[in-house]
């Protein structure tokens, strides 16, 4: 056993590994209950399996097939999306959907069915998974697709890694003329600003993300950037390729743990008032790189120890657009007095394109991501208080991002739990699921055998 911990570095926790080399290979033969892991930039817990195994792709690397002329990519699992960029952006094609890290495997894309700065126009990375290969503990392999093993592709994707090992994926990628963005950068004075602006830049622009001051009350509460943009058109094809960022970063590095007292409010607000106020009120148009645009964080490694050696909380939510306004302002409003500055804090919508998966987190609406140094027991009222909110007004908190969410709010947010359970691997776990979910229905055989789940047998059984 060895101490692990996510990329909120909270919780700490005791578990073995196993380093997996060959797609061909079997699962291992462990005591207690295994979890898939790639590169472990999940937020919270649902990447760790505390006293048991957790299964490392990252020797499932390799590339199996790619067509330059459809952009279809077959690979492992443990191939990360920088890889696939590097193959695949000086042909021409890019992912279709990608999170606000490249540093993520395919596998952990499917399993977090990750959303990115296009939900309006893409939806979420499993829509775009023609298909892959399960493992189950059993022994058994499936490919699964939507019109082959439908139920499997669909509890599998946004599944969490919990009904087995994903061993290699096939996903389409999207064309593109060069590697580069047509960004432009809008001001807006608060939530109300945010949200006519975020609808209205929908048309015409395929990616929309925003920077919030979390600190801004009255008036100002939600003020912030709009970040928007387009793959740059033909036209600017001639242009000599810029450098892109290193495998972990260009040279910037947070070298150690920062002492806590560095995030405070002080310090957070006077970074936000610069930061806003750096655009002087009025838009700005560049051209830019990929990395910069997708990628901001990826340019300083390991970022996280910013929040110093107890590390963060991520709170992520999302809420529909008929609850949006009142429910983000009593969110910000409780944040901003709450004594906790969020360092980060980000703004998105999310369009009317269903996911694939059943667990799958995006639904239309607002998302709001906030990071919150981990204080303790001050921390975690503040986003219980979040939670309750959250709750209130119909939305849902991100599973890869969570550390604490209760198995009462797990239940409102995700109503397809029941069906997703039967297909749970009996030998797959993790610290969360087993948070989430004190009991566990028993695994139908029934699923086992590639039919639909039955309706959830009346016995419960403790997950092991």
């Amino acid at each position: 056993m060895k101490a692990w911990e996510s990329w909120g570095r909270y919780p700490q926790v005791e578990q073995q590994a196993h380093t997996l080399v060959w797609r061909t290979d079997g699962l291992p033969s462990k005591d207690g209950s295994v979890l898939p892991h790639g590169l472990g930039r999940s937020y919270g817990d649902s990447c760790l399996n505390a006293g048991g195994t957790l299964l490392l792709t990252s020797g499932l690397d390799r590339f199996i097939a790619f067509d330059p002329a459809t952009g279809v990519v077959r690979c492992e699992a443990g191939v990360s999306l920088d890889t696939i960029l590097r193959l695949a952006a000086p042909r021409g094609w890019f992912l279709p959907v990608t999170p606000g890290t490249k540093f993520v495997t395919v596998g952990g894309a499917i399993a977090n069915d990750v959303h990115g700065k296009n939900h309006h126009r893409g939806g979420t990375f499993g829509r775009f998974v023609r298909r892959f290969e399960l493992l189950r503990s059993d022994g058994s392999r499936r490919v699964c697709a939507p019109d082959e093993n439908p139920d499997w592709y669909g509890a599998t994707i946004g599944g969490l890694g919990l009904t087995g090992l994903v061993t290699w994926a096939e996903v389409q990628l999207k064309p593109i003329s060069n590697p580069y963005v047509l960004q432009e950068t809008v001001p807006f004075g608060n939530l109300d600003g945010f949200l006519e602006v975020a609808r209205a830049s929908e048309k015409d622009y395929e990616f929309t993300m925003a920077w919030v001051d979390c600190l801004a009350r009255g008036k100002k509460l939600g003020r912030g950037l709009l970040y928007r943009g387009n793959f740059a058109p033909p036209q600017f094809d001639g242009l000599p390729l810029a450098k892109s960022h290193l495998s972990h970063g260009v040279g910037l590095a947070v070298p150690m743990d920062m002492p806590a007292f560095c995030l405070n409010r002080l310090s957070v607000s006077a970074f936000n008032w610069l930061y806003y106020h750096r655009q002087n009120g009025k838009p700005k148009q560049r051209l830019t790189h990929y990395d910069p645009f997708f990628y901001p964080l990826d340019a300083i490694y390991a970022w996280n120890r910013i929040y110093g050696r107890r590390g963060f909380l991520q709170f992520q939510c999302v809420v529909p657009y008929s609850t949006a306004r009142d429910a983000l302002k009593e969110i910000l409003e409780r944040s901003s007095r709450g004594g906790l500055p969020s360092f980060l804090s980000v703004l998105k919508t999310f369009g009317d394109i269903p996911s694939p998966g059943w667990l799958s987190f995006p639904r239309e609406g607002v998302t709001l991501a906030m990071d919150f140094a981990n204080r303790g027991e001050k921390t975690w009222k503040l986003v219980e208080d979040l939670d309750r909110l959250t709750r209130q007004a119909g939305g849902a908190v991100y599973p890869a991002k969570d550390a604490r969410m209760s198995p009462e709010n797990f239940a409102a947010y995700f109503p397809q739990r029941e069906r997703f359970m039967p297909y749970v691997d009996p030998s797959f776990s993790s610290s969360f699921w087993r948070r989430v979910n004190p009991v566990s229905l028993p695994f139908s055989l029934a699923a086992e055998r590639g039919a639909s789940a039955a309706p959830p047998p009346q016995s419960l059984l403790a997950i092991r």
